[in-house]
């Protein structure tokens, strides 16, 4: 049974939590609450827990801290983030502290419940099924001769593979195991050219590997290069660079890909963005691929690009839900950067499915996506369709022919549902007023609000937000 620990500075998203989500369909239970991190820390001291749920922003403590604390006391319990924060660098800088999982508050809505679940479940299970513990770290010992040496590597390294006992392996004085399923082999000063050609053989009979030439090592010690390749090139090498048709690359342990500043990094990573919320990449293949060799050349970590791609899944879904789209989910775990694209073909198919629904042309599709975005941001204000489609310079008439035809609902329509979207959010995850949260969705009058929001939920605001913070999971 996986023993949860739920950390949250609001009592009622707590309870929720607890209540809602079907916890003992995926063998959990959730065995304390905190309101803070201090207070989580406390619990911890005298109780046993496998997975935390902690909030990003709270008082006293944040999550964040709390994260710092659990990472160095407790390395083996898993952390999954709960906020309503959705800036990939909060995301980005979770991953970085060891969570296994990041869920914007606003993904937990009821028909979700299984699936979040389900998600941590496989991501726990695949950290702690058959992984062995890597090689403790060597020794450090004379100064290496030659100038080169062959590193054989799986991109798989969860699970654990003998390849000393099960494959011919060369037969060479100076092999060692770096790492998981990562192996060094040194070559004999005139035996070098035959140990490639058996290195070379031995990659058919290894799928999802890869072998690295591994050049400037002369006068490093064996700690040092199992230094580099836990460090950087497990991570940057093999998983940028893997392709099954060129199994064989070359890299410097001399150099690394780090060469731009952290400004710079940052300021190219938003571009990209706000490249990947419009709607460019969709329709048009030079910008796709543009975009996606312009992310691959920042090489983030890969605790940054999966914040990176949690970000972009969430506006995506903010974004193009309304148009009938299927909630997209981020893949449990990616071996290589070929994974991250493939995984980028198969969002693009879906959108471009959900949106595409009509004769108009590639300029047309494209400021009618931009309408949408228009909304979006603008929801709070005071929107009308010639408003919008001025700012499109589209006349009026064909903005709402095209809006309906391509979206699929009137533009009043589609914007009274981005609104009532919203307003939920913030009714189950906030304790804003209800009149703050009308003026926050574009309604000046908090009765007229409540109006529109019960003919189209059924209940109003404040009735909604009882009963979902309150009811139990099975009357639901």
């Amino acid at each position: 049974m996986i023993k949860v620990l739920i950390v949250d500075d609001d009592k009622l998203v707590r309870k929720g939590l607890i209540s809602a989500m079907p916890w003992q369909d995926f063998n959990m239970q959730v065995v304390g609450e905190a309101s803070n991190g201090e207070k989580a820390l406390a619990f911890l001291e005298d109780n046993e827990v496998d997975l935390l749920l902690t909030d990003i922003a709270m008082p006293v403590m944040t999550g964040m801290e709390l994260m710092k604390i659990v990472r160095t006391r407790y390395p083996l319990m898993h952390v999954v983030v709960l906020t309503f924060h959705k800036d990939f660098e909060h995301i980005q800088e979770a991953l970085r502290l060891g969570a296994i999982d990041y869920i914007a508050k606003v993904q937990l809505e009821k028909e979700q419940f299984e699936v979040v679940l389900g998600r941590i479940a496989s991501r726990i299970q695949e950290q702690t099924r058959g992984v062995v513990a890597p090689p403790a770290s060597l020794q450090e010992q004379s100064p290496i001769a030659c100038t080169e040496g062959y590193l054989l590597l799986s991109l798989n390294r969860t699970e654990k593979r003998n390849w000393a006992n099960a494959l011919p392996f060369p037969a060479v004085e100076q092999m060692k195991e770096l790492d998981s399923n990562c192996w060094l082999w040194l070559s004999p000063a005139c035996g070098e050219e035959q140990l490639v050609q058996q290195m070379t053989q031995l990659l058919s009979a290894l799928p999802d590997s890869m072998l690295v030439v591994l050049t400037d090592i002369k006068g490093m010690t064996d700690k040092e290069i199992q230094r580099w390749v836990r460090d950087y090139g497990l991570e940057m090498v093999c998983f940028y660079d893997y392709h099954p048709d060129r199994p064989i690359v070359t890299a410097s342990i001399r150099r690394n890909d780090a060469t731009t500043s952290s400004v710079d990094a940052d300021e190219r990573l938003e571009k990209l963005k706000e490249d990947w919320l419009s709607p460019n990449w969709l329709y048009h293949d030079s910008n796709f691929q543009q975009s996606l060799e312009l992310l691959k050349q920042l090489r983030l970590a890969k605790a940054n690009l999966l914040g990176f791609l949690f970000a972009l899944v969430h506006e995506w879904n903010r974004l193009f839900s309304p148009n009938g789209l299927e909630k997209l989910q981020l893949r449990q775990s990616f071996h290589s950067w070929l994974q991250v694209e493939q995984w980028f073909r198969e969002v693009r198919k879906q959108i471009v499915q959900s949106t595409v629904r009509s004769h108009f042309s590639q300029e047309i599709v494209d400021c009618i996506m931009r309408g949408t975005q228009i909304m979006q941001a603008d929801m709070k204000q005071q929107l009308t369709a010639a408003e919008v489609a001025q700012r499109l310079n589209m006349s009026r008439s064909y903005f709402n022919q095209c809006f309906k035809e391509i979206i699929g609902h009137p533009f009043n329509e589609y914007l009274r549902k981005l609104r009532m979207d919203k307003a939920k959010e913030h009714l189950l995850f906030t304790n804003r007023t209800i009149l703050w949260i009308a003026e926050e969705t574009g309604y000046m009058d908090e009765k007229y609000f409540s109006r529109i929001f019960r003919d189209q939920v059924g209940m109003l605001p404040s009735e909604f937000r009882q009963y979902h913070r309150h009811q139990p999971k099975e009357g639901r």
